[in-house]
């Protein structure tokens, strides 16, 4: 259910907008309606924000160590100790940080510029080790280079060349050495297939150029990078001997991000004119719950605010803000990752969604075993994170694993085996009319293709009574009749193209015909209705191509349901094949093998059928359920000014 919003506009005082957005963060409820993005200290709040991230990034390949048991009272005393002896053991920058300066700030602080802390130790260690692996990089070049001609002095060489005796490096291809002239005094020095490399005496070769000379010989550049690397070695040890105070900088990244909220809302503020800078008042503008109202209405009078909340008007960009049982909120995560959000105006199908998407998952992987990897993962998940609150993405898998394992048991499909090689019971369990264990192949095929068209029926009609119930006090509602006749109408169609006449309940003609041409009749004359009829159907001739082409996008949709029934008998395919493959190697000495083969099969069987589910699975929801009930997707979340972590 999508939570109707009002627009608020709230007036202050200049002398109290820090107070007053203080206040309003603390009450976490008010979405601020964003016109500007650059205020006095914005800049600085956003640049402190990437350096604590960028601090993140530093300390996060180090594991954090485990805290060792110790008396009573000694824990803090060696912690402290560990963090002045700093310089001893190297772990202290050259400013000498103390330990005092470390600790975390404030929200208020967080933009001091004179006090460094953790974040600001870990970013000058960072590019300390950048500079080093920056050099370490070009030495590795420089030693590539130059290892061919061997370890000698290139000061040997500037002294020839200042004592009168020039001596240049070539790096040649055979055909070019052939062709040097003769008069060139050389010496070579090595050859291969592709290269001769030459040291020439007083005279340079004509039109080539000479290898450039290092700066130093090759042992001493082996020296340096040996040196490099153990400082680099060193400055990874620094960094892990901090790898404990990690969630400092998480509540400092929790505090940068908190205030750069904080600085884009009082660049929302607002002037407003004709009043004097002593008595300066300014305007913020955001979106609150309907529900929620009476929290902002307590604090204007409680802090002597001005006070506007109207209804959002058609070109305000409001915010969309849902409200489901928790059963239907296990969707979140599904959403979050595809970030999709239904428009204010639109319509929200949480809880069809949910419901199709499970059968759509179960449909997609349709093994029974599968089922049962997932459903293990998610209580396993569940009860390692009981105590501290089961993330909903646990809680969908589990979900979504039941479904799994019962759409599997219903079909025996395990593993890809051959049903007939499944214990009996579990054929017993199966569902005849979709399970080979109890009838022909081709049957259960025709039977799954009529059922992902009699799905095809359900999902896109319950999407079209969503519509005649939204348009139930307006003669529009017989567009949605209609659209739900011509479903019916292109159903029967599909089947007698598709599905065999064994199949077939319901006769081709007439019922098709009278389904297909009273719908389109009812969509012509209303679908375009805004109280006249006459301009509806003078709509629907003007875009007369597009009405027809509506015959189509039906026909279409309902077989792009059979995707579901394709897309899984591939992915029984595969676990098939992986099986065939397998089965030789399990019955010899090349067992592992075998059961290498099966993990490895298997397990990508899975991960393709994970995409499968996200291209497929998903489209049928966000594609053309939603084109049936006239959602476009088009909404913006509702995100509350609040305190990070709230």
């Amino acid at each position: 259910m999508i939570v109707p919003m009002k627009k608020v506009s709230l007036v202050v005082q200049d002398q109290d907008q820090n107070f007053a957005l203080a206040k309003l963060r603390e009450i976490g409820i008010m979405h601020l309606e964003m016109n500007k993005t650059s205020s006095g200290k914005l800049p600085q709040a956003i640049e402190r924000k990437a350096q604590v991230e960028n601090a993140l990034v530093i300390i996060d390949p180090f594991k954090t160590p485990k805290k060792k048991k110790s008396p009573a009272g000694q824990g803090s005393f060696d912690r402290d100790r560990r963090l002045d002896d700093g310089p001893r053991r190297g772990r202290r920058s050259a400013d000498k940080l103390g330990r005092e300066e470390l600790e975390p700030f404030s929200a208020e602080a967080i933009l001091a510029p004179d006090r460094p802390n953790l974040t600001d130790l870990m970013i000058s260690m960072g590019n300390e080790r950048k500079d080093l692996k920056e050099q370490h990089a070009a030495l590795i070049r420089e030693q590539g280079r130059i290892a061919p001609w061997g370890d000698f002095n290139p000061q040997v060489i500037n002294e020839l060349a200042s004592n009168g005796i020039p001596v240049y490096l070539y790096e040649l291809t055979p055909d070019v050495f052939a062709s040097i002239p003769k008069a060139i005094r050389f010496i070579r020095i090595s050859e291969n297939k592709s290269t001769v490399r030459l040291l020439v005496f007083y005279n340079e070769i004509p039109e080539k150029q000479a290898f450039q000379l290092p700066e130093k010989s090759l042992s001493e550049i082996n020296d340096k990078i040996l040196e490099l690397e153990e400082k680099i070695e060193s400055l990874n040890g620094r960094i892990a001997g901090f790898a404990d105070r990690r969630p400092t900088l998480v509540k400092e990244l929790s505090d940068a991000d908190s205030e750069v909220d904080f600085e884009i809302a009082r660049s929302e503020l607002e002037k407003i004119e004709g009043i004097s800078p002593e008595q300066g008042i300014s305007y913020l503008t955001g979106f609150v719950p309907a529900d929620e109202l009476g929290k902002i209405k307590a604090a204007a009078a409680e802090y002597h605010w001005a006070l506007a909340a109207v209804d959002p008007g058609p070109d305000d960009n409001v915010p969309t803000k849902l409200k489901n049982n928790k059963v239907v909120n296990l969707l979140n995560p599904v959403t979050s990752f595809l970030g999709i959000v239904p428009g204010y105006n639109e319509v929200d199908i949480s809880p069809w969604f949910l419901i199709f998407f499970c059968i759509f998952f179960a449909m997609i992987f349709g093994d029974a075993a599968y089922g049962l990897i997932f459903t293990v993962l998610a209580l396993v998940g569940i009860i390692a994170t009981a105590k501290k609150g089961v993330p909903q993405a646990l809680q969908l898998l589990l979900l979504l694993g039941l479904f799994n394992t019962t759409w599997g048991v219903l079909t025996c499909s395990w593993f890809g085996m051959d049903s007939q090689m499944v214990p009996q019971f579990l054929q017993n369990l199966s569902l005849s009319y979709i399970s080979t264990a109890k009838a022909d192949g081709a049957i259960v095929d025709q039977n799954l293709q009529l059922f992902c068209f009699s799905l095809a029926l359900v999902h896109l009609s319950i999407a079209r009574i969503k519509g005649v119930f939204r348009y139930i006090k307006s003669l529009k509602v017989f567009a949605e009749i209609g659209m739900i006749g011509m479903l019916a109408g292109m159903y029967n169609v599909v089947l007698f193209l598709v599905v065999s006449n064994e199949q077939r309940t319901i006769p081709l003609l007439p019922v098709s015909i009278y389904l297909l041409a009273g719908g389109f009749a009812l969509s012509f004359v209303f679908a375009s209705y805004e109280g006249n009829i006459v301009q509806s159907i003078l709509s629907s001739c003007k875009n007369f191509i597009s009405v027809v082409l509506g015959i189509t996008n039906v026909f279409s949709d309902i077989m792009s349901y059979i995707r579901l029934w394709a897309v899984g008998l591939a992915g029984a395919s595969i676990a098939t094949t992986v099986n065939t493959m397998a089965g030789p190697l399990l019955g010899n000495f090349l067992i592992f093998a075998g059961i290498i083969l099966l993990v490895f099969g298997h397990g990508l069987n899975l991960i393709l059928n994970v995409l499968s589910v996200l291209v497929h699975g998903v489209r049928l929801n966000t594609l053309e359920f939603s084109g049936h009930v006239g959602l476009a997707w088009s909404g913006t979340p509702y995100r509350p000014f609040m305190k990070k972590g709230s």
